[in-house]
């Protein structure tokens, strides 16, 4: 399972957790604290990138807020940054590239959003403080002015730092309809940092959760990935299940909560489904590229969804769920739809959810090569991640039936392994190509080829690489007795 949160700071190793990130960013800070103020403007180093030197993190994505307005911090960059862009101008904002730092400076502002839009209003403001008070979270609202380095922390964010705690640095319900989105982020922070949520702070959420839907699609999605890919996502989604928000941005997870039957003979697939989640993290390793996956993640996410509406009691009082992979599959689809995810997102992660019950069908090893070459060729280039979802579907307390589950996966695993060797299972193809197919046939393009290409690829499931000659009179067969 993902480790337990951190506990909380201390405040000597926060000092010097500062000072050490302070000193690695120098180069830039100083230089362009001196920049500024020659030119008479404030400058600071803001928000996550203050949080995270305090908690020890580094990274080059550098934050600083200003007095001045784009055009004058353009002029005072111009000759000093690698390269620079303006895409965030109308939002006060400049970016720039320093040797390896990226860099964004934004003028002191104050934005809010009209209740029934998707975009803030933005104006400039002319005070830190003033800047400081229109952050999500008190964390978030802290500055080191440069080049003194006076920290700048009027919200009492270090202090919460230190206890792992998210506030908001006025009114939750003030800073969640000044952006409804703050309120993923606090689930998200939660499932990054550690954090507890303070209660204040998720009473508005509950009571403000419908605000959410004022928000596109595409920022609530990137809010969601991040959420998955933190290292305590089980923080998170319960966060938003517990507050409503769950139920606007991504339905499918409360709905897991089955009402239990009065004979406990099903689980409680809601927390099943966060226990395979992590269950799926730990087996990240197993995976060519390592983790955090979002796709493994979202598919053990949402591998049961088809439950609720596939459910069905016996007379008997037994529960079942027939086809529910199937029945997942679309709705996983159609909410990776809604959320805008990419094309390839969605046929991976949906291809995922569909297969995770295939293994079942395995029983003790009775599967045929050829049922092995058809899970090898149905997972196609997601087989690395069904491994890892089905050894994290296995959520049992019965820990000699979990030991045999274990065992009898890993068996396939080596069985797919052995014909891999044997065969290149991952590029499975009928034994002739369409062009052999035709001058055996007689026959030129056209739909018969497609028939005949789809009959010689189950023989090859079936029977394995065949000879030229051999498919060939197969196919011939096959073709007169149509």
């Amino acid at each position: 399972m993902p480790d337990a949160p951190p506990p909380p700071l201390n405040m000597a190793d926060v000092q010097r957790s500062v000072a050490s990130e302070l000193d690695r960013i120098a180069p830039v800070l100083d230089d362009l604290g001196r920049r500024f103020a020659e030119a008479g403007h404030e400058l600071a180093l803001v928000g996550g990138p203050v949080r995270d030197a305090m908690l020890g993190r580094q990274h080059n994505d550098l934050d600083f807020t200003t007095s001045a307005h784009p055009d004058e911090t353009e002029r005072l960059i111009k000759d000093w940054a690698d390269a620079i862009w303006d895409m965030g101008r109308g939002f006060g904002t400049i970016g720039c590239r320093k040797g390896p730092w990226q860099v964004e400076i934004t003028t002191y502002r104050s934005e809010a959003y009209d209740p029934d839009s998707r975009k803030p209003e933005v104006d400039f403001g002319d005070t830190l403080d003033g800047d400081l008070g229109r952050r999500d979270f008190t964390v978030n609202a802290m500055a080191v002015r440069v080049p003194g380095r006076e920290v700048e922390d009027p919200y009492g964010g270090i202090v919460d730092l230190a206890h792992r705690v998210l506030r908001t640095p006025g009114r939750p319900e003030d800073s969640f309809s000044d952006d409804p989105l703050r309120m993923m982020r606090a689930a998200r922070f939660a499932a990054q940092l550690g954090f507890t949520v303070d209660p204040a702070v998720v009473e508005a959420m509950r009571a403000m959760a419908n605000r959410i839907e004022i928000i596109s699609a595409e920022r609530v999605r990137d809010e969601l990935v991040k959420l998955v890919c933190a290292p305590y996502p089980r923080l998170g989604l319960t966060l938003l299940v517990d507050t409503g928000l769950a139920a606007l941005v991504l339905p499918e997870l409360p709905a897991l909560a089955l009402e239990r039957d009065e004979h406990h003979r099903h689980k409680d697939v809601y927390q099943h489904t966060l226990t395979v989640l992590e269950q799926a993290i730990d087996l990240e390793d197993r995976l060519p590229d390592g983790g955090p996956d979002f796709v493994t993640r979202f598919a053990a996410l949402m591998h049961d969804v088809g439950k609720p509406r596939t459910r069905r009691f016996l007379a008997d009082g037994t529960v079942t769920f027939h086809h529910h992979d199937v029945v997942g599959a679309k709705i996983t689809r159609k909410r990776m739809k809604a959320l805008r995810f990419s094309n390839d997102a969605i046929d991976e992660v949906s291809r995922l959810v569909e297969l995770h019950l295939r293994f079942h069908g395995y029983g003790t090893g009775e599967w045929t090569d050829s049922a092995v070459r058809r899970y090898v060729r149905d997972a196609g280039d997601q087989l690395d991640r069904l491994h890892v979802l089905t050894r994290a579907d296995c959520t049992t307390r019965n820990r000699r039936k979990a030991e045999r589950l274990r065992r009898t996966y890993g068996e396939l695993e080596a069985r797919i392994a052995r014909l891999a060797e044997q065969e290149e299972l991952d590029a499975i193809r009928p034994d002739l190509d369409g062009n052999q197919i035709m001058e055996i046939l007689g026959i030129g393009p056209g739909r018969g080829v497609g028939e005949a290409y789809r009959f010689l690829l189950e023989l090859r499931m079936d029977h394995g690489p065949m000879s030229e000659e051999d498919a060939g009179a197969a196919l011939r067969d096959w073709w007169a007795s149509r």
